[in-house]
């Protein structure tokens, strides 16, 4: 999975991409250069099984952010447009705090008109690939003009008419959808809201609209005592970091989920997608795994909590063989029997 991370300058996306990568952002990147950084995603999940299986490796599952350059409103530039069209889902940092050392573009703090400019700055980018996509076709169309072409010039057009009317709600079948699916328009793809709040503002947070303190999030990170931050997380009327919330919000956005594996070798996260098969998601450990599959020994993982350890789960009769046609569901424990 890659994220890209979009706003306006100085709406704080260098400081978020260090707290979720670790990354140091250079303040000197050359002009139009991406960074990229891989974030944990923090399951506690995993630290239970751990501390069951004692395993010599923990690996959780990591999510891949890339740091575009910023979008200036009214601007020509295609630096960050090329970076985020690379990406499954855009994370848009709207800038909410205050702070009068940080100068604001705009002149002033108001993040309901930076939203509003992101997105038009989305469509407006979108327009001009597809306008100039239907040109070119309109040219080839002399030569004469095959049926993909002819599917892809009526989901373009579709989607130009979703645009004029600042709808992102097109309608495309997967079929349409995968006709254009090498121009990553902006149009169709996910979208993560965040924004850069104060501390007084963090309480209120969805899936949808997401809000985190960067600058109470240094903070949190300087706090080695994993007790200390469930502590102070708890003073501030949270449970999770910010940097969690995100990763979690951002596996909802693109209808991701995790099964894991574990023995005493390591305890592992492995990221599907929803309605993913059991030879798909053995797939995601090793391609010989899902060209061999035979069946599979799925552990639920309230059952191996309660049961104590793996043995006593299998003794309560709790480990269930599935086969080809069983989907997995999130929180599987999986042990892959195959043969090649």
């Amino acid at each position: 999975m890659k994220v890209a991370l979009l706003g306006l300058p100085q709406s704080g996306k260098r400081t978020l991409f260090t707290l979720l990568t670790g990354r140091e952002a250079p303040e000197g990147r050359r002009e139009g250069e991406a960074l990229e950084g891989l974030a944990t995603v923090h399951d506690p999940r995993v630290d239970v099984l751990a501390e069951i299986a004692n395993p010599q490796k923990i690996k959780y599952a990591e999510t891949t952010f890339l740091l575009c350059p910023d979008i200036s409103e009214g601007s020509t530039s295609r630096f960050w447009q090329e970076s985020a069209r690379k990406c499954e889902l855009l994370c848009m940092l709207v800038r909410s705090f205050k702070d009068d050392s940080v100068y604001h573009p705009d002149g002033s703090v108001d993040p309901g008109r930076d939203l509003s400019s992101l997105e038009t700055e989305l469509f407006l980018a979108d327009l001009e690939m597809i306008e100039n996509r239907l040109l070119r076709m309109e040219k080839e169309k002399k030569a004469g003009q095959t049926q993909a072409q002819a599917l892809e010039e009526k989901v373009l057009v579709k989607c130009r008419i979703a645009i004029e009317n600042e709808s992102r709600d097109v309608g495309l079948t997967m079929h349409e959808e995968d006709a254009i699916k090498s121009m990553g328009l902006f149009i169709l793809k996910p979208i993560l809201w965040a924004y850069n709040v104060a501390e007084d503002e963090l309480a209120e947070s969805s899936d949808k609209n997401l809000r985190i303190a960067c600058k109470i999030e240094q903070e949190i990170m300087q706090i080695e005592d994993l007790e200390e931050r469930k502590d102070y997380l708890l003073e501030l009327g949270l449970t999770d970091s910010g940097v969690d919330r995100m990763n979690a919000a951002a596996y909802k956005a693109l209808g991701l989920m995790s099964f894991y594996t574990m023995g005493s070798d390591e305890v592992r996260a492995w990221t599907i997608r929803m309605g993913a098969s059991a030879p798909e998601s053995a797939g995601k450990i090793h391609s010989d795994i899902e060209r061999g599959f035979i069946r599979a020994e799925v552990t639920k993982f309230d059952d191996l909590v309660a049961a104590g350890n793996e043995k006593a789960v299998k003794e309560s009769g709790k480990v269930q063989l599935k086969g080809k046609d069983y989907i997995i569901e999130d929180g599987d424990i999986c042990n892959f029997l195959f043969n090649v």
